[in-house]
């Protein structure tokens, strides 16, 4: 009967436990950091109709409350995974569980994301939104990328450059800035995997590179 009694007290923390933290993406402080952020974006875009772009800044803020929403519920529940007492195997188990459907919640949100997008906009200014969205990585390393390595062949940048875009279709979705960059890291080895296939010594390219950089400063500066 005790054991129970703990039980169900257990079951019921664990519940409130996830309920609180499922509730902190309808924060007030929070969803005016989210428009915010989603002003910033659209500033970017200079659309010119006043009330397209209050629409496109409740999407974006909106997006970025329902990734707080599935991000806060998923941790919740691995936390309170981690505080049952049952085998590594079984707790590895139950979060991959918590993982999977995370991610199905995920990709729903995001097809439904970019429709609502492209709906109102051109696919130029999507990718803008999509770039807003994680800190302009695509056009600042694919631009290092060729100027790193001038005699990258037109092949090798749409290599890069692909790869860079399916990562950020993946980081647009993460829970935070670590996970954003994680994604974009993830990539940047796999770039760097291929270019090491393709030949070239990425050491001593980028010594080059940064030599290139600091004449061109002292140029600069002169």
């Amino acid at each position: 009967m005790f054991i129970k009694k703990v039980s169900l007290s257990f079951i019921l923390i664990v519940l409130f436990t996830i309920s609180i933290n499922a509730q902190q993406y309808l924060d007030p402080e929070y969803i005016k950091v989210t428009e915010k952020r989603a002003s910033k974006i659209v500033d970017n875009l200079e659309i010119s109709d006043k009330n397209k772009s209050e629409l496109i800044t409740q999407i974006i803020a909106k997006q970025y409350q329902n990734l707080s929403k599935i991000h806060d519920e998923k941790d919740a529940k691995i936390e309170n995974v981690k505080k049952i007492y049952i085998s590594e195997e079984k707790q590895k188990s139950k979060i991959e569980k918590i993982n999977a459907k995370a991610d199905k919640l995920l990709n729903k949100l995001h097809r439904s994301y970019l429709k609502q997008l492209s709906a109102n906009l051109s696919n130029t200014k999507v990718d803008a939104v999509k770039d807003g969205m994680t800190y302009g990585v695509v056009p600042k390393t694919f631009f290092a990328f060729k100027d790193m390595i001038p005699s990258l062949t037109e092949e090798q940048k749409k290599y890069i450059y692909d790869n860079l875009v399916e990562a950020r279709e993946h980081a647009m979705d993460a829970g935070s800035s670590k996970e954003k960059h994680a994604w974009f890291g993830k990539y940047k080895g796999r770039i760097n995997n291929y270019l090491s296939a393709k030949g070239y010594d990425l050491e001593q390219e980028r010594d080059a590179w940064y030599q290139r950089i600091e004449a061109r400063k002292k140029k600069e500066s002169n």
